[in-house]
């Protein structure tokens, strides 16, 4: 196995997509450190600071494939910097003449960070792109199962019917309201960066800010208020949406494990014959995608923290942490990628197996509406006197394994206040689903036309 999953050549698919690799691919890095000089020349050009033959020569040599990989690459651990044999293979490139205009005013942290931002930009495109998908395949499931009555667990345990149109709606409305966070952090962290040395612009003079302008939106970015060589903010709040991203995708995904043990089987992944779950009991159809989905968005979140020792910086340059960024973000990225499409598959496939959520909606012999019988009684005798009522027919009927309505029948205290037909009625874990239908119609409502 190689030193880190997403670089495996037998299991990377598992934790990405070459779509998403493509971005953080060393080819695309050199790219788009040679797309941020073609923009720092093209803005300086047009302001008369560099000649524009230059800045033509520039632009027609800036290709990843004419750089020399392996002179970049020993040139970085001979001058132990990461930018100074890139910028002279640069400059061989496009020739003497033109190469020693390259990279005029800027600081090397100006076109790394930059390059960093263009990939975040390109990331967060495909992310977006899941997202949509998921939020429109947990939609069309949520109406599927709009009024399929389930038991609704709390702490583990069955606590009132809920249905699972309503289940699977909040998982929807998260993705929605991660479309809006991402929509919303392009302002803040799709920014430009070029600020010279200690972040003053003063290589530049006077024309600084407006070569700033010009450079960022010639990279299609937004510029920025003032220098973010130690403003990391921008990072941590794209690690943050991505790690909650991660949260959604694994807490899903966690519910189809629990959801599809033995005992519940209401949920399932979704099989097909070849699939196999273990290598030693041949009946085993363990939710082996779903936990692969979850190790993978742990490891997303603890890498994501890395965001936020970043923003602890030093004076106007710190290449201590900044160096974490080149790490993090990329794994973050592809392998959330690689969860996202895990998931999809998922909620293309899943099985709903509508007699087991019948069958362990009853199985409590009617505990599980115990609360609309407390407070259907609670109207008559007060909701605490109710709570106790009730609460001492459930521990009965708990412990003697019967049907909670035998003992209430048996209790005067019931059966002086309700009605029998009223107590068959409230006793139905079907006409207690309260508002769950209307939520589900809410969500879609919001969120269908995205």
């Amino acid at each position: 196995m190689a030193s880190f999953v997403i670089d495996s050549e037998l299991f990377r698919d598992q934790y990405g997509t070459e779509e998403m690799r493509r971005v953080f691919s060393d080819r695309q890095l050199i790219q788009n450190w040679m797309n941020a000089w073609v923009a720092l020349s093209a803005a300086e050009a047009e302001l008369g600071i560099i000649p524009k033959e230059a800045a033509e020569q520039i632009k027609s040599c800036a290709k990843a494939e004419n750089m020399d990989m392996d002179t970049v690459r020993k040139g970085f651990f001979t001058t132990s910097h990461p930018l100074m044999p890139q910028i002279r293979e640069f400059e061989r490139v496009c020739g003497k003449e033109a190469g020693e205009w390259i990279h005029w005013g800027a600081t090397t942290q100006d076109i790394m960070d930059t390059a960093v931002v263009l990939q975040i930009k390109d990331a967060q495109a495909i992310i977006e792109k899941h997202v949509k998908e998921l939020l429109r395949l947990a939609l069309k499931h949520a109406v599927a199962n709009r009024d399929v009555t389930a038991a609704g667990r709390t702490h583990g345990q069955h606590a009132v019917p809920i249905t699972l149109g309503y289940k699977i709606a909040i998982w929807a409305n998260e993705f929605g309201r991660h479309l809006e966070r991402l929509a919303q952090g392009r302002e803040r962290y799709l920014v430009g960066e070029l600020s010279g040395a200690a972040g003053s612009l003063a290589s530049l003079y006077e024309k600084g800010l407006e070569v700033q302008d010009r450079y960022c939106k010639n990279l299609g970015l937004n510029t920025p208020v003032i220098t973010w060589h130690v403003q990391r903010d921008g990072f941590a709040e794209f690690a943050s949406i991505v790690s909650m991203i991660a949260g959604t995708v694994g807490k899903i995904a966690n519910e189809f494990i629990n959801l599809e043990r033995t005992e519940i089987c209401e949920l399932e992944e979704g099989f097909t014959m070849g699939k196999i779950g273990s290598s030693t009991m041949p009946h085993k159809r363990n939710p082996m995608v779903c936990e692969n989905i979850l190790a993978t968005c742990r490891i997303v979140q603890a890498n994501a923290n890395l965001a936020f020792g970043a923003m602890i910086q030093e004076h106007e340059r710190d290449m201590s942490f900044w160096q974490t960024e080149w790490s993090y973000i990329p794994q973050i990225c592809i392998m959330l990628d690689g969860a996202m499409v895990m998931l999809k598959q998922i909620l293309e496939g899943m099985i709903v197996r509508k007699d087991h959520i019948q069958r362990n909606l009853y199985m409590t012999k009617g505990l599980i509406v115990s609360e609309r019988v407390m407070l259907t009684l609670g109207k008559y005798i007060g909701r605490q006197t109710a709570h106790d009522v009730v609460y001492e027919a459930s521990m009965k009927a708990f412990e003697e394994d019967t049907l909670l309505g035998d003992i209430l029948k048996q209790d005067e205290r019931v059966t002086s206040r309700i009605p029998a037909e009223v107590l068959e009625e409230v006793l139905e874990p079907m006409n207690y689903t309260g508002s769950c239908g209307k939520m589900v119609d809410q969500v879609v409502a919001k969120w269908g036309n995205v």
